[in-house]
């Protein structure tokens, strides 16, 4: 039944990306990296970031997507839950560097305040450099939650988390292309 609607997911995945008017992010080889992402305008409340960014109501924010469908697939052999964490964890650490660099070189890069998320997979994320802050509304939080529920179970983890806004500065971010 999973892999059943993991082939479902995937043929439908296509049709989802070009109504979301999603962009892949690419390594400097042209690879496709997890993040897929789009601009967007904030509409929640105000949000200051530890950086002292602060972010208004129609700011301007890159929002960042997971590439689900292949995440599954890169994980899918991975039996420990534990060592599927920390796979995801570097995969993202990772492709934070190319996201990094397609900000930088983004036409509209001084005008974009923050990255932003919604994730039930958040356990790790200030090491990223991500900041938590709570789904407000309680309809749009119980879409995310039922949303994540079925990743997650097409996915074959158990992920009871409550789903949250990640936001990490453009500033922040930037500091991951730079030479360590």
């Amino acid at each position: 039944m999973k892999s059943y609607l993991l082939t479902l997911w995937n043929t439908f995945d296509p049709i989802y990306y070009n109504f979301t008017r999603l962009h892949h992010v690419a390594d400097h080889e042209h690879n496709k990296t997890i993040f897929r992402v789009r601009l967007t305008k904030y509409k929640g409340k105000t949000v200051v970031l530890k950086d002292g960014t602060t972010i208004h109501k129609n700011d301007l924010l890159l929002k960042i997507h997971l590439h689900n469908v292949r995440m599954i697939r890169e994980l899918k052999q991975v039996k420990s839950e534990m060592k599927k964490a920390i796979l995801l964890y570097h995969m993202i650490r990772n492709d934070l560097q190319c996201l990094s660099r397609y900000v930088e070189k983004h036409p509209r890069r001084y005008a974009i305040k923050a990255i932003i998320g919604i994730t039930a997979l958040h356990k790790g994320t200030e090491r990223l450099g991500f900041e938590t802050f709570s789904l407000q509304n309680r309809y749009y939080r119980l879409v995310k939650q039922l949303t994540f529920s079925l990743i997650g179970f097409i996915a074959n983890t158990a992920n009871h988390n409550v789903p949250v806004y990640l936001f990490m500065s453009t500033n922040q971010l930037l500091d991951y292309s730079k030479p360590t």
